[in-house]
């Protein structure tokens, strides 16, 4: 949200203004909230008072956030808690749901009244570190008391506080699609699919580099402030912000890398569950990837592979106990086996393992899983081997380790995906009397049961990306994801 009025940048914003709809680009999504079921434990809740940066007047609590038939409401009302006159609610996805670059967008319905400042917008992941501006903010859609239009704004840090907005002429009031593509290049901002905004943050243009980090979500409801102004007019309260939906897309393809080793940065996923990031003490500094639980996940999309043949893949890691982690392609249909971290002596001292597998020609979302927790990743490095493939005798081998690997440490799925409805399980501990607990891509339960024997029916899922967790009977807790 706005800490500020809107300021003048230059020649830094390099900002290229038109209305005229969108280029069709092809994406795929990587997360959403229909709000069908609830609110998703892919949110957390503010709470509290204090002005929040802009001389705010609500208190910010969970239980001004509900769910109706299907639609999320945030409602601003006049009571007066923690010593504030009004409440609402803020939300969030931090440490939970973040993501770099990408098509972002909700569907949402605005109050309006003098006062009201209904919001959807993202931090930089790294605020806790950094702070603001430095973190860098992106504001997809902001509306202050009664006026017929929206703003799209980003924040950043040049040399202190730096602004770019603009805005577009709609009807608040009703239901719209507001909306940014974000990629290494610009930023823009659409409502039903008509841009009205773009800044370059090519090579950080205007020192912009915050731009090319991850950032978590967030919505709500203030009221009053510096922007809007103190006024309240209290006949509009209760007021509610209706959102529909809330979806992430990312791009399914991108040029090939002119080099045949690709080297990609921890903290860089285009989504994840469950990690955090922290500062990095090695070589080159930086952030790595932290808090590593077992089940935890990042997944980086369109890394291309230029040929079909062996690649070996490093990892850059720190354990003070040792862990497991497994990567895979095209969230878990193309398995590249375990890769056993050893323990190193502490959080920040560095090791590179190495795994080498066989993978075909073409463009994936690559994703790292975590078999076991306890460790923490620095960078992935993606090296064409110098033979054109493995042999058949080497592949064998290969499959036969991480077969081997997998039946030692964890658990097996297959086939995977699933293509009959019928999701096998393989693993060295006991099935029969275990408990199972299938959750979908934004964390719900969609099946749960003890097993009875060494299959599942998952035929009444819907297509998509699971995780299933295994509680053997001797408490083992063995995790992995499948496609249906």
């Amino acid at each position: 949200m706005k800490k500020f009025l809107l300021t003048t940048l230059g020649a830094a914003a390099l900002a290229l203004l038109g209305h005229h709809k969108a280029d069709a680009q092809t994406y795929q999504q990587v997360w959403a909230d229909e709000f069908n079921t609830g609110i998703s434990s892919s949110w957390v809740f503010e709470t509290g008072g204090g002005g929040w940066g802009n001389n705010e007047k609500q208190y910010y609590q969970r239980a001004n956030a509900t769910v109706v038939n299907g639609i999320l409401q945030i409602t601003a009302k006049k009571e007066n808690v923690g010593g504030m006159p009004y409440t609402s609610s803020r939300m969030k996805t931090q440490g939970l749901k973040e993501f770099k670059y990408g098509k972002i967008e909700a569907r949402m319905k605005l109050p309006l009244g003098q006062g009201l400042w209904p919001a959807f917008w993202m931090l930089g992941s790294n605020i806790n570190t950094v702070s603001w501006p430095a973190c860098g903010e992106i504001d997809v859609m902001e509306h202050i008391n009664a006026e017929n239009k929206v703003y799209g704004t980003v924040h950043w840090d040049s040399n202190g506080h730096a602004e770019y907005g603009g805005n577009i002429i709609t009807t608040p009031q009703d239901y719209h699609v507001y909306s940014i593509e974000w990629d290494a290049n610009a930023i823009k901002w659409f409502v039903d699919g008509t841009k009205y905004h773009e800044i370059s943050i090519a090579n950080g243009t205007g020192s912009t580099e915050e731009f090319q980090r991850p950032f978590f979500l967030l919505l709500n409801l203030a009221v009053a402030g510096n922007w809007p102004g103190q006024t309240v007019d209290e006949s509009k309260l209760p007021a509610t912000m209706y959102v529909d939906y809330v979806r992430v897309y990312q791009l399914t393809s991108t040029p090939p890398p002119t080099t045949s080793s690709t080297t990609i940065q921890a903290e860089s996923y285009s989504s994840m569950n469950g990690v955090q990031t922290e500062a990095c003490s090695d070589t080159g500094g930086g952030q790595n990837v932290a808090y590593v639980d077992a089940g935890d996940w990042m997944a980086y999309s369109n890394i291309n592979f230029p040929t079909s043949g062996a690649y070996t893949i490093e990892y850059r890691v720190a354990s003070p106990s040792g862990g497991t982690l497994s990567s895979d392609l095209n969230a878990g249909a193309i398995q590249l086996g375990n890769t056993a971290i050893p323990a190193t002596g502490g959080w920040q001292n560095w090791t590179t393992v190495s795994k080498t597998v066989n993978v075909n020609a073409g463009t994936y979302n690559f994703g790292v899983f975590a078999q076991t927790g306890g460790w923490n990743l620095n960078w992935i490095r993606i090296i064409k081997a110098a033979t054109t493939a493995l042999t058949a005798t080497q592949t064998a081998s290969v499959v036969s380790t991480e077969s081997a690997n997998q039946r030692a440490t964890g658990l097996q799925v297959y086939p995977n995906p699933v293509e009959n409805g019928n999701l096998r399980i393989q693993t060295n501990a006991q099935v029969a009397g275990s408990h199972y607990q299938i959750v979908d891509a934004v964390g719900r339960t969609v099946s749960s049961g003890q097993l009875q024997s060494e299959s599942i029916d998952v035929s009444a899922l819907k297509k998509g990306v699971y995780q299933i967790t295994l509680t053997t009977t001797d408490k083992q807790q063995l995790t992995q994801r499948f496609i249906k």
